[in-house]
């Protein structure tokens, strides 16, 4: 397959890199700064991995990438978004507002920016169903303080994955919004670095745990999304998977409940739903 990954430099993106490449898919990874020794690595490894350096907050440089990865690539198979920053921490009122906006534009304009660039290589895929999946993180399905830029964003993208995936209906092509658990990255590190004044006790209580126990496994999140690249996958669209603690082993025997529910969206909770009638 040829596989686009955002993000790639670092952390859930890397790693996904790596595995798909070692797997002999064909690998182009984006990102903000160069990833020259990557690139030497998997040259001497025999992997086929070639690399953009991106802003994808800039709509002019995906359009660009996107005319490069074209003139190479007649198609794309798959489409993984995983670039994003955590933003500025703390009080959302005490925020810079630029920088409140940047964090915002590279987590949601850029996962919108990239998608619409490559639809249309998407459409030309060779495989059965084409794939987008959309790296989600903390705070989009529940609040989380001194956390808004980002949380924000990634609640837009959920919603984003789930409109997608209506317009996209009748089409063959598959879009999902990832939750991948309390992976460690250098968004860990940050919040240890701010502090539990900044980021609250209870953030910095997790952050700190979840750095002393190795924090939730990379092969698991790259093992459920082989499953949705797969034919087991084809069809499972629109929805917030958790790797963590969702049964999606099992979702390919539940593809038409699936589709015929709001199971794994974002959704209002009305009265109604706590067995309560406020009239």
């Amino acid at each position: 397959m040829k596989i686009l990954i955002t993000g790639s430099r670092t952390g859930i993106g890397h790693f996904l890199a790596q595995h798909f490449g070692a797997a002999g898919h064909d690998i182009w990874g984006l990102g903000r700064s160069p990833q020259d020794e990557f690139q030497r690595e998997c040259a001497a490894k025999k992997i086929s991995f070639r690399f953009s350096q991106t802003d994808i907050s800039d709509w002019a440089q995906v359009q660009t990438v996107r005319k490069e990865v074209g003139l190479a690539w007649p198609h794309l198979d798959v489409l993984i978004c995983c670039a994003g920053i955590q933003g500025p921490l703390g009080p959302a009122t005490t925020l810079d507002p630029l920088a409140w906006s940047a964090s915002v534009r590279i987590n949601l304009d850029g996962t919108f920016f990239t998608i619409r660039a490559f639809f249309d290589l998407l459409q030309k895929h060779a495989n059965p169903r084409a794939k987008i999946l959309c790296l989600s993180g903390g705070g989009s399905t529940a609040p989380r303080p001194n956390f808004t830029p980002y949380a924000s964003a990634k609640a837009g993208v959920v919603r984003l994955v789930e409109t997608l995936a209506k317009e996209w209906i009748g089409q063959a092509i598959d879009i999902v919004g990832i939750a991948p658990g309390a992976i460690n990255t250098r968004m860990t590190e940050e919040v240890l670095s701010a502090g539990p004044t900044i980021v609250g006790e209870k953030e910095f209580a997790q952050a700190s745990e979840q750095k002393r126990k190795g924090g939730a496994s990379l092969p698991r999140v790259a093992e459920m999304i082989e499953l949705l690249l797969s034919r087991d996958g084809d069809g499972i669209s629109g929805r917030l998977i958790s790797t963590p603690w969702d049964p999606w082993e099992s979702l390919s025997s539940r593809r038409q409940e699936l589709a015929d529910s709001d199971i794994f969206t974002l959704r209002r909770i009305v009265p109604e739903d706590r067995g309560k009638s406020w009239k």
